[in-house]
């Protein structure tokens, strides 16, 4: 799992030790991988600032987008739920008879 943010370096740095990410959580200042994946929402931030759309990603291993989550408000998120339940619908059925 990977988060990516507009924030500097610095900000994404204190925002994971305060909230307690453990995982993967990268800056995208200049919103270059943002842009590239569409996400940039031009002045939703605070006063407004640029900052990336809410989306969550299932990318399988050979970088084909699998599944997208993506919402309109920044306070709303994937459940855990709805995630393991698209990975769980990518799985390759069991074949028959195994």
């Amino acid at each position: 799992m990977v988060a990516i943010s507009v924030d500097a370096p610095e900000v994404t740095r204190q925002h994971c030790q305060k909230l307690g990410f453990t995982y993967t959580f990268l800056s995208d200042p200049n919103a270059e991988v943002i842009r590239r994946y569409d996400l940039l929402h031009q002045g939703g931030g605070p006063k407004g600032a640029d900052i990336a759309r809410p989306a969550e990603f299932l990318i399988d291993s050979t970088g084909t987008i699998r599944w997208i989550n993506l919402t309109d408000s920044v306070t709303v998120r994937a459940r855990p739920e709805q995630v393991l339940k698209a990975f769980d619908d990518l799985k390759p059925a069991a074949p028959s008879g195994a």
